[in-house]
Order: C-alpha cells, then structure tokens, then sequence
C-alpha cells in the first residue's frame, strides 16, 4: 500500500522523525521518501536518514502523500507554499493540533484531507494517535493513513471532526499529564526514603504496568482500583488523600481546558 507512494514529511522534529524512522524501519525504499525542514538541518537529514531534501513547493510537486508535520502556527505559510503544486490526486496528512480540514481546504483548493493527532509517545512506538478523514477521502486514503500512524502505535478513527479537538486535549496532551503523575510519584518515594533513580523507575514502570493492565485485561479501571485497593489497606488510604486533593477533578479540567485550546487554535 505505501511502498508505491512517493511520501513527503514537511518538518522533521519530533512527530516527523518517528514517522520518518517508521518507514524506513518497514522497508520503504529511501528515494520514495521526501523531507523538507529549515536549510540548515537539510546536511544533517540527509547523513542521518540518506533521504532527498527538497523545499516545500519540490517536495509538494513530487509527492502522492504530503504529511505536514508542523505547527499550527507554521501551517498556512507552509499551506501557502505548496498550493500551486496540490491537486485532487494528492493526500494530504495533518499533525497541526486544532486546524480543521475545510481551512486547509480554503487554501490548498484542492487535494484529499485527513487529520492525525499523535503523541509524543510516537518516538518510542507507543503513541496514541487518532485520524479524521476529510469528506473527500477514500476508504484507502483511510487504510494509508491507518498504516502510517501505526508504525508509531495504536491508531483510532474519529467519525466527526469536531472531537478532534478532545482528542488533542486527551491523548495529545495526556503524556504530559502523566509525566507529572510520575514526578510526583518519584518524589513521594524520595520523601519516605527511596532514592531518586530507584523511585523514578520504580514510579514510571508502574504507571507502564498499570496501563498494560487496562488494555490487556479490558477491564474497567474502577475494577482494576478495587483489586488493589483491599479494606483498611494501604492503598484505599492513599486513595482517600487524592479524593481529599481533587486529583481526579485535576485530569478532567486539564484535558478540557486543553481541548478548548485546541479549538482556539483551530479559530
């Protein structure tokens, strides 16, 4: 399915690389992929990852997918760039948090529109990414972005646009939230004692064994609590001090105030 596509990543930070080095790990061939970044790293892409280095308009004419891996705010000059060489026969592939398919579209005039919304977990092939696929896509424009996203992780497909922007404050912003469940962990255990390196490892490989439990076993994560949370234990102490906090009203109000950034963004 992609090995006959000539694929172009414009912008090749975090998103762009593991995508980048997705690819090239599955075997597609190097003169089929395509980067555009600032000049100066072009040198250093092109030692690292032995792809072609264009510009933006060469990389659009050559290419049957475009994936824009950059900001939202980069976006409509990079949108800008490329809208002479876009036409029906390109799919074009967003990463830019909270701008709609119908903007790009109002630029570009032509072309085929999909939305991804990865993480930052894509460099470690352990993302969370969702798709929204524009009115005009084909079932194997949805099947290619599919395949693309889940070279860095597990994929979902999002029906009606507008909760792509909860996605965003969810699972686009979530590693970030979680980063700060660990911290906060790890300075528990350093406060009862433990050393800092031993309870960093010990607080992130349990938020890792805590997720495994929840996809693997399908349980609810309220059953997966009452399994460790035993009367008068340890555990529904703990518990009891972060209903006391809050903590659980904390997550929901950032993945909503994030979400509403996103729309925001996308306005």
């Amino acid at each position: 399915m992609l090995k006959d596509k000539t694929i172009g990543i414009i912008g090749v930070g975090k998103m762009g690389s593991a995508l980048l080095t997705g690819l090239l790990n599955v075997g597609i061939d190097k003169k089929n992929i395509i980067v555009s970044d600032i000049s100066d790293k072009a040198e250093v892409i092109k030692e690292k990852y032995g792809v072609r280095f264009m510009t933006n308009p060469e990389l659009a004419k050559e290419s049957d997918i475009i994936i824009l891996a950059v900001q939202p705010i980069d976006i409509f000059e990079c949108l800008q760039n490329i809208y002479p060489f876009v036409d029906n026969s390109k799919l074009i592939i967003s990463i830019a948090a909270g701008i709609k398919v119908e903007v790009m579209r109002s630029i570009l005039k032509k072309g085929r529109f999909i939305r991804v919304m990865p993480n930052i977990a894509a460099i470690v092939k352990q993302a969370a990414s969702a798709i929204y696929c524009g009115p005009r896509t084909t079932k194997e424009d949805e099947e290619v972005a599919m395949a693309i996203l889940g070279l860095v992780g597990e994929v979902v497909v999002i029906h009606n646009e507008r909760y792509m922007d909860a996605v965003t404050g969810l699972s686009g912003s979530g590693p970030a939230y979680v980063f700060e469940v660990i911290e906060a962990l790890a300075d528990g255990g350093v406060k009862v004692g433990l050393r800092r390196e031993d309870a960093l490892k010990l607080a992130a490989q349990t938020v890792k064994g805590a997720a495994e439990l929840v996809l693997k076993t399908g349980k609810h994560p309220a059953e997966l609590k009452d399994m460790v949370a035993s009367p008068g234990g340890t555990t529904i102490y703990g518990l009891a001090e972060l209903e006391k906090r809050g903590t659980r009203g904390g997550f929901i109000e950032a993945v909503w105030a994030a979400t509403k950034r996103s729309e925001e963004l996308g306005s």
